[in-house]
């Protein structure tokens, strides 16, 4: 058995003893609602199956399994932003930008990769906004759509980078990703336990009133030592380098959330849409991940390879 499998072994195990746990206080406290946990749960079997699926599978279906990612979060979030009718034409170019992007990850041209979305696609889309003649909310619909392309298409596209970092095999790859994304929402657990548990001082009450300082440093401190054991096990990383990016994701962790939080209220909704029961839509889980992809990928490739 392989440390991708073996590694996967261990994440249903854990979902195993949710599940279980899950069924017991039903049982042992009808009275109470646990519909919302339950559907939590059964949610998190199904986003952890397919991401394992993706994980085992050849590196094109994977990266092609991140793209459709992609495709359905920039769908959310077109969803929640108000768009002029002059736009269609634009946004047909933000969806064709996801399979050029995902290509150029495929085909490992990094350089072509840093610099498509943030450099020709920002200055494409308000080139051809332009060209209708509409000037009534220019500002705000391009920015809205820049945001949108950078978020979910150009930093989630990090994910899949670390597939195709030169010299790495298929697992190891993968692990980089399994790493990744573990801590992140280990991160979010984390920050949310130690916020229920201990927080009394709000970091952020306009914006997300459960986030507390206890939560956002315990958070941070239980990511940074859950990555310390992992990282030299799944990882190139020696154990003090996994450490550091164990607080890096942490810290870049709750930084996402609160600022697509500050987007949803923006917006004026609670959760990004409907996709994922219990836990709203597909933004609302790949918020962190927004901001750990890009840091850790980075980090990542700046100091090994």
């Amino acid at each position: 058995m392989t440390r991708l499998h073996l590694s996967l072994a261990v994440v249903f195990s854990l979902l195993i003893v949710a599940t279980l746990i899950n069924l017991l206080l039903i049982w042992l406290k009808p009275q109470k609602d646990w519909r919302e946990l339950t559907l939590r749960i059964r949610t998190w079997w199904a986003i952890i199956i397919l991401f394992s699926l993706a994980l085992v599978s050849p590196r094109w279906l994977a990266i092609t399994f991140f793209a459709l990612v992609s495709f359905i979060a920039l769908k959310e979030y077109l969803t929640l932003v108000s768009s002029r009718a002059t736009d269609r034409m634009p946004l047909l170019w933000m969806f064709l930008a996801i399979p050029i992007n995902y290509w150029l990850v495929g085909i490992g041209w990094y350089g072509m990769f840093i610099v498509f979305i943030p450099v020709y696609a920002f200055l494409f889309l308000p080139a051809r906004m332009v060209l209708t003649g509409n000037t009534q909310g220019f500002l705000r619909s391009a920015s809205q759509l820049h945001w949108g392309l950078m978020t979910t298409v150009f930093a989630f596209g990090h994910v899949a980078c670390l597939l195709v970092l030169p010299g790495n095999d298929a697992h190891t790859g993968a692990l980089l990703v399994l790493f990744l994304v573990g801590l992140t929402e280990f991160n979010d657990i984390a920050q949310y336990l130690w916020g229920k548990s201990l927080g009394r001082i709000k970091v952020t009450p306009s914006v997300s009133p459960n986030k507390t300082l206890a939560g956002l440093i315990g958070g941070i401190a239980s990511t940074a030592l859950a990555a310390l054991f992992l990282g030299p096990l799944l990882t190139p990383m020696s154990w003090g380098m996994a450490l550091i990016a164990g607080a890096i994701i942490g810290i870049t962790g709750f930084c996402g959330d609160v600022v697509m939080s500050a987007v949803k209220r923006d917006i004026g909704v609670k959760d990004s849409g409907t996709l994922l029961p219990g836990h709203g839509g597909i933004l609302d889980r790949l918020d962190s991940l927004i901001f750990t992809a890009p840091v850790f990928f980075h980090f990542i490739r700046y100091f090994y390879y």
